[in-house]
């Protein structure tokens, strides 16, 4: 988190010190949460939860001697291992040393068996006893699945920074653990306000605990375009100066992309990159004023309102810019997709609409990338490959329903992204002082009790191929703002992603869900304490 973001809750921080009391309240919150919490946490009595879980036997213990055995000759095993014990050294004060698998008999083993095919790409098994705990998987992916389990079995303390008291134990049993579905996402919105690259990384994190896989970013809008594309470089430097309510704004270098790219590929999640279009886009109309039909640059903007600007689809300047664009973020980005936008186009006419993404999609395969739009895009031919993000609601015409489940019985992959569900912006009640509401008010249960597949009428259940958390930062600037929007629902949501079907209970959920928060206030997460969530007494 950046210093300016940190000054308020610094501030107090320092100010409880200077009373003497600071450490003192920290120690007793602390203390608090170890009360409200078991000793050995159930097995699988976590979030999302897991597919197959089998208690049997006594717990682990975790102790000074025990050591986190990996293939060492393995990098990602070996960094896995690293990453493991870098998570748990802090609030356990043990060494942990990271060995050979062999040398850590009685102690954690990561274990990779290609021949494990059941478990998939991202899959794991979890076995624990008094005489060590070994995470197998296919892939590294599903190692780093596991070491998510893995610390959420054990008591939230050992999320803190400093040293706490133990015991640390895990209880004994087996675990075996598949995703429902391969894409599990969470939207960032850095354009109506820009967050930086250390805040980016700290979603990423939160992101990573509940088996979040892709992240996408959302990286221009009428507020404000945050990626350095060389060719164009006023789209930043003029562009990227303002955000809602005429803050300063920021971008992102390529360097500092690419920082981001990497960070969120450390915890197997893909960057998918948004640049919206042909509407949304006043912060390039205002950069370059030949991308505008009159050929005059609009003001930079700095509202909330939608749907007013458009670039211009005669132009042949325009499928320069476009080409430039997915071009540079395309050699930016290892992952398959980049995301082209498409929503509320409303100042581009149907049939400049259809020509546009008729123009554009094909750019998008030229330089190697599969397209990600909004369910708009159905209103055109979506391209071989394409996934269509569903945004409506549940009150969304019957008409354009069909239509996108018509594009998905011809091929299109679908991405559920219902606003009236999904979008972690949405106010939670109207008392709810950040947000907005125009797609309703969205309390946990509702964001958690839906079922994917059946969703959408008349879209294969195979179309469907995930879930995806989009939080759009009109009124959101700080990652306290973030936290207290995004949790509780962003568990809720990636269970929906990643458990069976079979394991969608409400009355179950929302138990394992209250025993997340003091995880949250371990890690430092503000949260909203819905009144619909038998959380622990303050």
């Amino acid at each position: 988190m950046t210093q300016r973001r940190r000054i308020p809750r610094l501030i107090g921080s320092l100010l409880l010190v200077a009373a003497g009391v600071g450490c003192g309240e920290a120690a007793a919150d602390a203390q608090k949460a170890a009360a409200a919490e078991p000793e050995v946490r159930p097995l699988g009595r976590i979030v999302p939860v897991p597919a197959s879980v089998a208690p049997e036997g006594e717990p682990f213990a975790l102790s000074r001697t025990t050591r986190i055995g990996a293939d060492t000759a393995d990098r990602e095993t070996r960094d896995l291992a690293r990453y493991l014990a870098g998570l748990l050294r802090p609030a356990t004060g043990f060494p942990l040393p990271v060995v050979d698998d062999q040398a850590a008999r009685g102690g954690i083993r990561l274990r990779l068996s290609p021949a494990a095919t059941e478990l998939g790409d991202e899959g794991y098994r979890l076995h624990s006893a008094p005489d060590g705990v070994t995470l197998t998987a296919r892939a590294p992916a599903g190692l780093f699945r596991g070491v998510q389990t893995l610390r959420q079995q054990l008591p939230s303390a050992v999320e803190r920074k400093s040293v706490q008291t133990g015991p640390w134990k895990i209880a004994g049993g087996t675990i075996t653990d598949t995703p429902r579905y391969a894409y599990r996402g969470a939207m960032l919105d850095v354009s109506r306000h820009f967050f930086t690259v250390d805040e980016v990384k700290r979603y990423i994190d939160q992101l990573a605990l509940y088996k979040v896989n892709t992240l996408h970013l959302h990286l221009s809008d009428d507020q404000g375009w945050r990626i350095a594309v060389d060719s164009w470089p006023r789209l930043t430097t003029h562009g990227g100066s303002t955000e809602v309510g005429g803050g300063p704004g920021g971008f992102y270098t390529k360097a500092q992309y690419r920082e981001i790219v990497a960070y969120a590929a450390s915890r197997y999640q893909e960057v998918i990159p948004e640049i919206d279009l042909p509407g949304h886009t006043n912060a390039a109309l205002a950069s370059y004023a030949e991308l505008n039909c009159d050929g005059v640059a609009p003001e930079l903007y700095t509202g909330i309102k939608v749907g007013f600007s458009s670039l211009c689809v005669p132009k042949p300047v325009t499928y320069d810019f476009v080409d430039d664009v997915i071009r540079e973020i395309a050699a930016l980005t290892p992952g398959r997709y980049i995301h082209i936008g498409g929503d509320e186009a409303h100042s581009t006419s149907h049939a400049d609409y259809v020509t546009f993404m008729d123009k554009v999609q094909p750019v998008v395969a030229k330089y190697g990338k599969k397209v990600v739009g909004w369910h708009q895009l159905t209103g055109t031919t979506p391209a071989e490959g394409a996934l269509v993000q569903y945004w409506g609601l549940d009150r969304t015409p019957a008409a354009e329903k069909e239509r996108v489940a018509a594009a998905a019985r011809n091929g299109a992959g679908l991405i559920l992204s219902p606003a009236d569900r999904s979008y972690l912006d949405m106010k939670y009640t109207a008392d709810t002082k950040l947000g907005l509401a125009w797609a309703g008010y969205v309390e946990v249960r509702r964001s958690y009790d839906w079922n994917p597949a059946g969703y959408l009428a008349g879209a294969p259940a195979d179309s469907v191929r995930g879930i995806e958390a989009p939080l759009w930062t009109e009124t959101l600037a700080t990652t306290d703002d973030l936290d207290v929007m995004a949790f509780p629902r962003l568990p809720g949501l990636a269970e929906l992603g990643w458990s069976p079907a079979a394991t969608h209970d409400w009355d179950t959920y929302k138990v394992r869900l209250a025993e997340q928060a003091p995880r949250f206030d371990a890690l430092g997460i503000d949260y909203h304490r819905s009144p619909e969530v038998p959380w622990p007494a303050e």
